[in-house]
């Protein structure tokens, strides 16, 4: 195939070029009804590519023409045997392979660290959990990988699981062994499933780990506009398997994406495709140079660690992408959170996220030598100012996984009501409690709230730690199944 061509954008260019006149939705009638104040900032021309469906611009949920031919170029290029434009999302793209591996009652196998559209999943589903624990860091405080001896010792125990979902790479750039896990599910006759958000990038470099696809997945979804290039929002799934039902999968896309899905966004997927099929090597090779030359220069700031290597081979982390710069200041006894804040306000460096001991920045292909500077003067600076504090120690212990009562689709539609937190022991939780960090779920929706569950989460509540999930953060009352 030849990936010099932009089919879809190809298309809404010769339809513009036609200028019709225009009695379909959006109402904004290409550039002439958008606010004239948003205009003079950006522009018009983009507008022009809000358009919906027509025999020309094909349409993403029977896709015969532009669609199709751009979807079939991505999956060249991913190494896919069907690939599929989300514009709702990785979101979209995790509950359709959840959804459409295994149905209501049906047992799938998830990471305590997925993404709450995995649960999105089994509520649309009406799959039941089988929740896998990933390793944990200590001494950085840091989800770990779903090691194979894990997923082995799940099959013994639950022989009729349908598939296996992996968070790979994570947030932090941690790659489980996918390539072992794979070879575990197929002998089990069931799928694995990626959530690869993070990784689109990874098929581009040898320096990189391999992706999902080349390792033997049956399924992945990817955030393009994580790393890659695509517009916010947009997102692909991949499919490369003869395990898998394609028809099911793509009558379960037709559930969790929008009927009025965004020519700007699924134009965005098809250039991004483009300049990764011809410039890829090149565009995350400068991201992979840039992040080393970062990462070199963080480790002779003395107090500051930016973790790499010495990861590898602990706490089931196979591969670790190097474009993630995890960075530590707890040798001078300053936190993640503080370090965050340090780095935006006082010298307008804004990093991604913040744990108790880390901060994370994500170097891609777009980012220039100057910012990798501003970072490295800006912590220089931070070291220079706190030298000689009391380093911080990482006390994150997860409590046993507790028993499932209900399923998520069970509770989701079960009555609740809200009770004193004091009094939840023994009681089916109507909601998600993950105390962050280490961010990994504690309690799920329709899980027993046991003693020791309890006790972490109090440890937690009574220190002023954030814990995402529960209506009421402060957890003065929780809410739980009724009836």
């Amino acid at each position: 195939m030849d990936q010099n061509k932009t089919p879809l954008f190809d298309a809404i260019r010769e339809y513009i070029k036609r200028k019709p006149a225009y009695f379909r939705i959006p109402g904004h009638r290409f550039e002439r009804g958008i606010s004239q104040r948003w205009k003079d900032v950006v522009g018009e021309e983009i507008f022009k590519f809000d358009l919906t469906e027509t025999p020309l611009l094909d349409d993403l949920h029977n896709p015969e023409g532009s669609i199709k031919a751009a979807q079939e170029l991505a999956a060249q290029v991913f190494g896919a045997e069907h690939s599929y434009f989300l514009i709702n999302g990785t979101t979209c793209g995790n509950e359709a392979m959840i959804a459409s591996t295994a149905f209501a009652g049906q047992k799938i196998a998830i990471p305590r660290n997925a993404h709450k559209s995995a649960l999105m999943g089994l509520i649309i589903g009406g799959a039941v959990p089988v929740y896998l624990q990933p390793e944990l860091s200590l001494e950085w405080g840091i989800q770990g990988g779903i090691t194979p001896q894990s997923v082995e010792e799940m099959f013994r125990e639950h022989p009729d699981c349908k598939g296996v979902m992996v968070v790979s790479p994570t947030y932090y750039g941690i790659c489980s062994d996918l390539r072992a896990i794979a070879e575990i599910c197929h002998a089990h006759d069931a799928v694995l499933l990626v959530d690869e958000a993070h990784g689109a990038h990874m098929y581009f470099s040898k320096e990189l780990p391999e992706g999902a696809l080349e390792q033997g997945a049956d399924m992945c979804a990817q955030s393009i506009h994580k790393v890659t290039g695509s517009l916010t929002q947009s997102s692909m799934l991949h499919i490369h398997s003869k395990l898998v039902d394609v028809g099911r999968v793509e009558a379960t896309l037709h559930i969790v994406q929008s009927t009025s899905p965004s020519y700007i966004l699924m134009t965005s997927l098809d250039l991004a495709r483009y300049e990764l099929a011809v410039h890829g090597e090149e565009m995350i090779q400068n991201a992979v140079a840039l992040a080393k030359q970062a990462r070199e220069r963080i480790n002779a700031i003395q107090g500051v660690v930016c973790l790499g290597e010495e990861l590898l081979g602990n706490a089931g982390i196979k591969a670790l992408d190097s474009t993630r710069l995890i960075i530590s200041a707890k040798k001078l006894g300053i936190s993640g959170f503080d370090l965050l804040s340090m780095l935006e306000e006082d010298y307008g460096v804004d990093l991604e996220l913040a744990d108790f001991l880390n901060v994370l920045a994500i170097v891609t292909f777009a980012n220039a030598e100057e910012e990798i500077s501003r970072l490295v003067a800006a912590l220089a600076q931070i070291a220079e100012k706190h030298r000689g504090e009391k380093e911080l120690e990482n006390q994150i212990q997860l409590p046993p996984l507790p028993p499932l009562a209900l399923g998520p689709r069970e509770t989701f539609f079960a009555q609740k009501e809200e009770i004193p937190w004091k009094d939840a022991v023994g009681e089916i939780a109507g909601e998600m409690i993950a105390p962050y960090p280490p961010g990994i779920p504690v309690i799920y929706p329709g899980e027993v709230v046991t003693q020791e569950v309890m006790e972490y989460i109090e440890g937690y509540r009574l220190r002023g730690r954030h814990l995402h999930g529960p209506a009421d953060p402060g957890l003065s009352v929780f809410r739980v199944v009724r009836g």
